[in-house]
C-alpha cells in the first residue's frame, strides 16, 4: 500500500477556498504517517486529467474534498480501479457521503476516520451507475454516477436554474421550480428494464437510483442499496400539479412511494425515452434523453469509517 494520499479538490471553488477546507484534513492524514498531495486544476478537466496520472502512478487512496460533484468527478478516474475513495463532504448537498454513512462538514473528522479506513483496509465495494447516450458504445465507455439520475420534472427545474443568472444559489431553483408548475404536463416515457419489452406511461419524473437520495436528502430511492447489484428506478406517475405539491414534501421522508401515482422497479439496465427531456446524475448534466443506465456491481472501494 502506497502512503501516498491524493487530496482531489474543487478548481472551481473561489479564492482557493477548496485548498482552504481541505486543510483540516491533510493535517490529520500527515498527522496518521500519510504523505499528502494535492490535486486540483485550471478547471474540471485538467483536474480530471490530473487525477487520473496520480491514479496511474500508484496513489494509495483519492480523497474528494467537496460535494456530489467532486464524487462525480473522482468517479470517472477512479471506477474499475483498485484504488479507493474517501470523501471529504463539504459541499451543499452531500447526498452520497450521507449514504453510506460518512461524516458530512466534519473535514478533520473524515480525514481521520479515512487514514485509520486506509491502514485497516475498511473497505466497501460498491456499484456505480454508467450512463451512455449512444447505442453501440463499448463497455468501458460512458459516464459513471454514485447517487441518483433523473429525468422530467425535477430535470426541467435543473435546467431553468441553469440558465438563470440571477438570484445566486439555490433560491433561483426555487424560482425555476415556481415557474416550471406554472407549465406543468407529465411526460410520455417509453421506459425499458433489462431489455425487456418497453413501458409506455406518462410520467412527471423517472429517478433512476444507485444511491437514495438526491438534491441535498431528497430520498427520491429511499430504498436503494448501493451493494446489490440493482438500481431503484422511481416513477412518479401523471400527476396533476395539486397532487404534486401535496407529494413533493414526503420526498425527504421517503414516504412518497407509498402512493399511488408511484411505482418503484429493480433492474440491472434502463432506458429512458422522453421527448424534451434532460438527463442529470449526481446533479451533472447528461444531456437529453434517451440514455441507457446500466448497474455496474462492485465497481468502486470505498473507504468507511
Amino acid at each position: 500500500m502506497s502512503a501516498e494520499i491524493t487530496l482531489f479538490v474543487n478548481p472551481t471553488a473561489g479564492r482557493g477556498r477548496g485548498a482552504r477546507v481541505a486543510q483540516p484534513a491533510a493535517s490529520a492524514l500527515r498527522a496518521a504517517g500519510f504523505c499528502v498531495r494535492t490535486v486540483s486544476g485550471a478547471d474540471a478537466g485538467d483536474a480530471l486529467a490530473q487525477l487520473r496520472t496520480a491514479v496511474r502512478e500508484g496513489t494509495g487512496a483519492v480523497l474528494a474534498v467537496g460535494g456530489d460533484g467532486m464524487v462525480s468527478l473522482a468517479l470517472q478516474a477512479l471506477a474499475g480501479t483498485l484504488v479507493p475513495l474517501g470523501v471529504i463532504a463539504v459541499g451543499t448537498g452531500n447526498d452520497f457521503a450521507r449514504a453510506m454513512g460518512l461524516p458530512v462538514r466534519d473535514p478533520e473528522q473524515a480525514g481521520r476516520l479515512a487514514g485509520e479506513a486506509l491502514k485497516e483496509g475498511r473497505i466497501r465495494e460498491i456499484d456505480l451507475g454508467r450512463v451512455n447516450r449512444a447505442e453501440g458504445t463499448g463497455s468501458g465507455s460512458g459516464t459513471w454516477y454514485g447517487t441518483v439520475l433523473c429525468s422530467g420534472f425535477d430535470s426541467r427545474v435543473n435546467d431553468r436554474g441553469n440558465r438563470m443568472r440571477l438570484p445566486a444559489g439555490r433560491f433561483k431553483y426555487d424560482l425555476a421550480m415556481i415557474a416550471e408548475l406554472a407549465a406543468f404536463r407529465p411526460f410520455p416515457y417509453q421506459i425499458t428494464l433489462d431489455d425487456g419489452p418497453a413501458i409506455e406511461t406518462e410520467a412527471t419524473l423517472v429517478a433512476v437510483g444507485n444511491g437514495s437520495s438526491y438534491g441535498g436528502g431528497m430520498r427520491i430511492c429511499a430504498d436503494a442499496v448501493p451493494d446489490d447489484g440493482l438500481f431503484d428506478i422511481t416513477v412518479v406517475g401523471d400527476c396533476t400539479r395539486a397532487t404534486l405539491l401535496r407529494v413533493f414534501p414526503r420526498v425527504y421522508r421517503g414516504t412518497h412511494l407509498s402512493h399511488p401515482k408511484v411505482t418503484v422497479h429493480r433492474a440491472r439496465k434502463v432506458t429512458l425515452e422522453a421527448a424534451g427531456s434532460t438527463a442529470y446524475a449526481d446533479g451533472e448534466p447528461m444531456g437529453p434523453l434517451p440514455v441507457t443506465a446500466e448497474c455496474v456491481p462492485a465497481a468502486l472501494r470505498l473507504l468507511m469509517p
